[in-house]
């Protein structure tokens, strides 16, 4: 199993996910796969974080959704499991290897169709998007120090009603004291700052994952 819901026992995460929607083949394939990866694993976010976005991804009935930082493909599984048989994700990662892993569990999924994955910088690939057609969903879960660039692209490209999804925003609960912690302790605290302040979207953080923000562009 991949890392749990910030401030859950090990027992509690397991009740929760008997209790959602069960994890397919290809989902514990991947849990299993990426967890052979060691330490880096904990990248992955949570079975429950995942059944959440497919939940949100259909819920706001998205058809064009993005992703910045896809790692071994877990979060791109459970977005494109909430788009419609024509809607698209399209990825941003630099890594050949962790997508590699990603792409095989996406044909598997029988979902790769719907799925453009783009290796290189994420800023460039953002930057280089047109406004128009927009996105209805957006995900970040990438290095933390490019948030809020990433943050400010995406308010570009996702339209009005649209919804950017962030993770990692409590950081293991690090961001209560960022003036102690490092790099990453103080760019996340920063942006979590920075999104509070922005009237141009009102937004929840939810203790899902290591903390997830839900963030509605008005």
């Amino acid at each position: 199993m991949s890392r749990s819901s910030i401030g859950l026992s090990a027992e509690l995460t397991a009740y929760l996910v008997d209790h959602s929607s069960p994890l397919d083949a290809v989902q514990r394939s991947l849990i299993e796969v990426t967890g052979e990866l060691g330490e880096v694993a904990g990248m992955q976010i949570a079975p429950e974080q995942g059944a959440f976005m497919t939940m949100v991804t259909r819920l706001t009935q998205a058809r064009r959704a993005i992703e910045v930082g896809t790692f071994t493909g877990y979060s791109a599984l459970s977005i494109a499991r909430g788009l419609p048989p024509d809607g698209q994700l399209l990825c941003c990662d630099v890594s050949e290897e962790w997508t590699s892993i990603a792409r095989r569990h996406w044909e598997r999924s029988g979902l790769s169709d719907r799925i453009d994955l783009r290796l290189g910088p994420a800023l460039d690939t953002l930057q280089a998007l047109p406004a128009d057609p927009p996105f209805d969903l957006a995900f970040i879960d990438a290095d933390k120090v490019n948030y809020a660039s990433y943050y400010q692209e995406l308010m570009r490209v996702v339209r009005p009603g649209g919804l950017i999804m962030v993770d990692n925003v409590l950081w293991s609960g690090r961001v209560l004291d960022p003036d102690e912690g490092d790099t990453d302790t103080r760019a996340i605290a920063a942006f979590n700052d920075m999104v509070a302040g922005d009237d141009r979207v009102e937004t929840v953080m939810l203790p899902v994952g290591d903390g997830l923000s839900l963030i509605r562009v008005r």
